[in-house]
Formats: structure tokens, C-alpha cells, sequence
């Protein structure tokens, strides 16, 4: 075999979510901090993410965790998340696939009955409690980023009605939608529907509504639209993602934002703890931990539990002759908005 590259990963998934881990073949991405790794790899860096997210070797639905040496005293392990459209600061379920592999594999020892692995993300430090068993890794729970409300109850012009939405940081910015404004539910059969809903709906609250993070300059933009339907004690979530998918967990930061927003409308209290369930079914824990303040603004400490399983391995490599080495991707499987990854 002759290859220009080649790339080890270890495919996992959390709750059903792809989140495969890179373990070998990318030995140093420039950047002093985590973020300036991140915003390297949104920009003269992007050959890395076409390479493992597009066409032959990628699909629309799921991520590539990049690992890489902390950029940080306090940290075990850093990484950063490559999506179809782009480089991402921070991910629950990503963040708990990677702390399975890193234990799974013995990367990091596993010390049963828990293991603490502190990872350094682009969206902050965020710690990792890994409940442990017989060389397994039963579930994680994570000390996610602080949350907070940018606002609540924003209205946005959609189809001819008024859909409104509490915007919220979790890790990424969020636009949280109460799903029956727009005649849906979240289950598996309606999942095109919310997709194309979701990503009409993040453009129209960035035009209605500026954010800024304020500890990280490049955090300034909604990356998502997450629908959310009340069951009973349980909630339901959906997050849509460009070009053409929805999440299959419940989400992690997505769930933080929501926690923030039921927290600023006083609907759950420090300490209290309730389910979030995806578009398939699985669950995550989220916990409000803590209330503090960052920037003048109060924030809140979610912890999110959920489990991920390894499942497989691989080696991608790119045959110099190939004329598809930075891969390609079309809309009759990826969505209508191919035109917006820059292939």
C-alpha cells in the first residue's frame, strides 16, 4: 500500500452519536491554547477536517475527536471536534466517547471504582468522572463549562408566524425551541423536518440577535438550534446540525444550555438533577451542580451523565494518486447546504 498519510481512530459512540477518536497520525497542530488550535483548524487547517469528515471516508452524521497534548497544567488530554461543517469547541457526548477511549485503551489508567480525567477544550476545562468496572468504563459524568442566558424569549419572523426561542451558551451557543410552536414532535419519523426547520430557524436568530462569549473572542455567532419538548419529568431534545442531520444524543451542551434557561426561569434549583432523552430514545443525566458568576453575569454548572461504547477501529489513509484526498460530499445524502462546508 502506498499512502501520503495515514491516520489511526477508534470508532465509539455515546447514546448512539459517532464520535469517533483520533489516536495516531496528527502529531502537532499549531496554537498556543486550545482555542488557537481551534480557530487554526477552521481556517489554514482545513485539510484535516475535510480529510476525515467528507466523502469516501467520512459521513454526515458524527464527529472526529482530535487528541492532542494539553495546552494546560491542570489538563490529562486535549481535543478538539471536527464536524462536516467545521471545528468545534466543546461536546458532551464527544467529551464522553473520549474519555472512554482514553480509559478503554489505557491511554490514561483506569483506577476502578472512578476515574477523574481532566480534559482541556477550546470552551474551557472541563473534568470527567468515569464510574470504572471491570476494565470497563460504565459512564461518565462531566463537569461541563459554566452556562448562561443571553436571552430569553427572542421572536423570529418564520413561515409567517412568530417562533420564539431562549438563546443560551452551554458550551456553544444555542437557540432553544419549544418544538410544538411549529406542529412537530421529536421522534424518528419527523427528523427531516426538524432538521430543515432548525437550520432555517439558526440563521433567522443570528440575524435577530448578536452574541459574544466573554472570555473567548472567536465564540461569537448561535451554532445551533436545539428543539425541546416536555414529557412529563422527562425532555425531550433535538439538536440540528448542518448540512443535513440531527444529533442522536441528547446532546451535551445543548442540555447545558437548557439547564441555564430552566434555571433563569426558575424551574430547577441548585441541586436538583432530571433526564433529557434524544430523537432515539437515549438518555443523558443533567444535574445543576452549581451557581456562579463569570463576567458579571451569573452562570450555572451543569454535570451531564451518559455512557459510550468502542466498536470498532480503523486506519484512513490517502493513496497519492487518489484524486479525492480532501474527500467530497453530495446533497442527495448530505442535505441541501453543501454549498456552506467549502469543500
Amino acid at each position: 500500500m502506498q499512502t501520503s498519510k495515514l491516520v489511526q481512530v477508534i470508532n465509539a459512540h455515546c447514546e448512539g452519536e459517532n464520535g469517533a477518536v483520533v489516536t495516531g497520525g496528527v502529531l502537532h497542530i499549531p496554537g498556543e491554547s486550545m482555542l488557537d488550535k481551534l480557530n487554526y483548524l477552521n481556517n489554514e487547517g482545513r485539510a484535516l477536517q475535510k480529510f476525515l469528515c467528507f466523502e469516501p471516508r467520512g459521513v454526515p452524521h458524527g464527529s472526529f475527536n482530535v487528541l492532542c497534548a494539553p495546552t494546560r497544567e491542570d489538563a490529562d488530554a486535549g481535543f478538539i471536534i471536527l464536524q462536516p461543517d467545521g471545528a468545534h469547541p466543546m461536546s458532551g457526548s464527544n467529551a464522553i466517547c473520549v474519555t472512554t477511549v482514553l480509559l478503554e485503551t489505557g491511554t490514561i489508567p483506569m483506577i476502578e471504582p472512578e476515574t477523574i480525567v481532566k480534559l482541556d477544550t477550546a470552551a474551557g476545562l472541563v473534568t470527567a468522572v468515569a464510574s470504572c468496572i471491570n476494565g470497563k468504563c460504565k459512564e461518565v459524568t462531566l463537569s461541563m463549562a459554566p452556562s448562561f442566558v443571553e436571552r430569553l424569549d427572542v421572536e423570529v419572523n418564520y413561515q409567517g408566524s412568530s417562533i420564539r426561542g431562549d438563546v443560551a451558551f452551554g458550551g456553544d451557543y444555542y437557540a432553544v425551541v419549544d418544538v410544538e410552536q411549529l406542529g412537530l414532535s421529536i421522534e424518528p419519523s419527523q427528523a427531516t423536518e426538524l432538521f430543515s426547520r432548525g437550520v432555517e430557524l439558526v440563521q433567522l436568530f443570528n440575524q435577530q440577535i448578536s452574541v459574544q462569549h466573554p472570555l473567548l473572542p472567536s465564540i461569537n455567532k448561535i451554532s445551533y438550534v436545539m428543539f425541546r419538548q416536555v414529557k412529563g419529568e422527562v425532555i425531550k431534545t433535538c439538536t440540528t446540525l448542518k448540512p443535513g442531520r440531527c444529533d442522536r444524543s441528547p446532546c451535551g451542551t445543548g442540555s447545558s444550555a437548557n439547564l441555564a434557561i430552566m434555571h433563569k426561569r426558575g424551574l430547577v434549583d441548585e441541586g436538583q438533577q432530571f433526564i433529557t432523552e434524544s430523537i432515539i430514545g437515549s438518555q443523558f443525566k443533567v444535574k445543576l451542580a452549581g451557581v456562579s458568576s463569570m463576567c458579571g453575569r451569573e452562570t450555572v454548572l451543569p454535570e451531564i451523565t451518559g455512557r459510550a461504547w468502542i466498536y470498532g477501529t480503523q486506519q484512513l489513509s490517502i493513496d497519492p494518486s487518489d484524486p479525492f484526498q480532501e474527500g467530497f460530499v453530495l446533497a442527495d445524502t448530505w442535505g441541501p447546504y453543501i454549498q456552506e462546508l467549502d469543500v
